[in-house]
């Protein structure tokens, strides 16, 4: 047995532990990085990569069928789904390949291979029976795919986000359950791609947007592709070398499928980590309980970055988190305080969908901008969806959208920029919108702030 001591010891080689390990070495302290694969990261191996390769097919698809729009004839468009898949498995490759380029760089003795658990709140036992013992520790550990009961024991029907890219071929029919991200996602991405696809959900509101007008357009677009059942409990059963799907609630039937894609969430993966050894407060779910602020569970020496805490689940939030928890981690027990993001969101559905900063404050204002008339939309038979800006009444200052319409994606990084600048509606008004964008489609909804805050429109 060898027992290591370091300053900082990272447990996953994820998003959040590279950075938060990356970090810490950067002011000083002495690092190791603690996986048991060091298989690159969630984003580029079964996560944001993989799936926007699925879905750049879909549209390449979906645009070749919608060229007559613009008097492009084209043959029938068929689909090729083992040379889609291979297409995908080979640029995700080569994204993981860059990211263990990224790992292999490190310097020499910060690399551990080894599951890690807690023995104490300073000290790590390690599965090929070394131990490590740190000043800190940073929990970057990520989640993974949960599997409700219903679809347990369904063998290789059951697809979660860590299988479903690793098809040889696209199925005849899919049935998605869950109605976050990442099943809107693939739900249209299969479905454009020539799959019977099937979305499934106990809720009844899809991407967690509660917007009634946004809500609307996302489900009558969505419908023109797949077959959409909320507010329905599900049942599932293995036929053959197929699962039949029941349903009951707003809607009741039966189908059979030739696979079913769990997208009903992914908790952090904290199981194996024998936190008890840690004395720390732990929360109903059994995740640490720690300030958003600093990263840090309680007073004790240990830090929780990435998917592991459970509370914002996306790339960016990772970076965030992994550069605060290694800071601080490096600089225990004299922790800061770290100003976050604010909440940014993005679906990748076509039209994009979208939600940023607050957008429930009692004492907002709101302006809306409709994207169904909008000239370059309808330039690019795109024109659907809309847009909802919140902010102040008081000054009319930015706080908040919602957003389901064509560009969505870009427009959103113009907006969280004016959020975090504490811009005003009326400042975004006097900018130049060039002529014909979808830029410029925001401004009917920047007008609706204007008039309905105490501030005056530019002339």
């Amino acid at each position: 047995m060898s027992r290591h001591k370091c300053d900082v010891a990272i447990i996953g080689a994820g998003t959040a532990g590279l950075v938060a390990e990356r970090s810490a070495r950067a002011a000083g302290a002495k690092t190791l990085l603690i996986d048991e694969k060091f298989a690159g990261t969630v984003c580029a191996t079964v996560g944001c990569m993989p799936s926007k390769l699925l879905i750049a097919a879909a549209t390449a698809a979906h645009s070749a069928r919608k060229a007559q729009v613009f008097g492009i004839k084209t043959e029938k468009v068929t689909v090729d789904g083992p040379a889609v898949m291979q297409r995908l498995r080979a640029e995700r490759d080569a994204f993981v390949s860059s990211t263990l380029t990224g790992i292999s760089e490190l310097p020499d003795g910060v690399c551990i291979k080894a599951k890690a658990r807690f023995i104490g709140p300073n000290t790590l036992s390690l599965d090929n029976g070394d131990e490590v013992e740190a000043k800190a520790i940073v929990i970057a550990t990520g989640s993974f795919p949960a599997i409700p009961k219903p679809f347990e024991g369904l063998g290789d029907v059951l697809l979660t986000n860590r299988t479903v890219f690793e098809m040889k071929d696209l199925p005849k029919s899919l049935a998605v359950v869950g109605g976050g991200p990442i099943g809107l996602e693939m739900t249209q991405a299969m479905a454009r791609l020539g799959v019977e696809t099937v979305l499934f959900d106990r809720d009844e509101v899809l991407g967690g947007v509660d917007d009634a007008d946004i809500q609307k357009n996302l489900l009558d677009v969505l419908t023109r592709d797949a077959t959409v059942h909320l507010g329905v409990d599900i049942v599932a059963e293995r036929q053959g070398a197929q699962v039949k799907i029941s349903w009951s609630g707003a809607s009741e039937g039966s189908k059979l499928f030739d696979k079913v894609l769990i997208a009903t969430g992914r908790p952090p993966c904290l199981a194996n980590l024998d936190l008890q050894q840690t004395n720390l407060e732990l929360d109903s779910h059994g995740g640490p309980v720690f300030d958003c602020a600093t990263l840090q569970c309680g007073d004790a020496p240990i830090f929780i970055a990435g998917d592991a805490n459970g509370d914002v689940p996306l790339l960016h939030e990772a970076l965030h988190e992994g550069s605060i928890a290694g800071q601080n981690a490096a600089r225990f027990p004299d922790v800061a305080m770290f100003t976050r993001h604010p909440a940014f969101s993005l679906t990748f559905t076509d039209p994009p969908l979208v939600s940023l900063g607050e957008v429930t404050n009692a004492q907002s204002i709101s302006g809306c901008a409709d994207y169904s008339d909008q000239g370059r939309a309808k330039v690019e038979a795109k024109a659907q969806g809309l847009v909802r800006l919140f902010a102040t009444k008081s000054g009319g200052r930015l706080i908040g959208a919602q957003m389901f319409a064509p560009g969505a994606d870009h427009l959103a990084h113009l907006l969280i920029l004016a959020i975090k600048r504490e811009e005003t509606a009326r400042g975004l008004l006097g900018m130049p919108f060039y002529h014909p964008t979808l830029e410029e489609g925001l401004k009917p909804a920047l007008r609706e702030i204007c008039d309905a805050s105490d501030t005056v429109l530019p002339v």
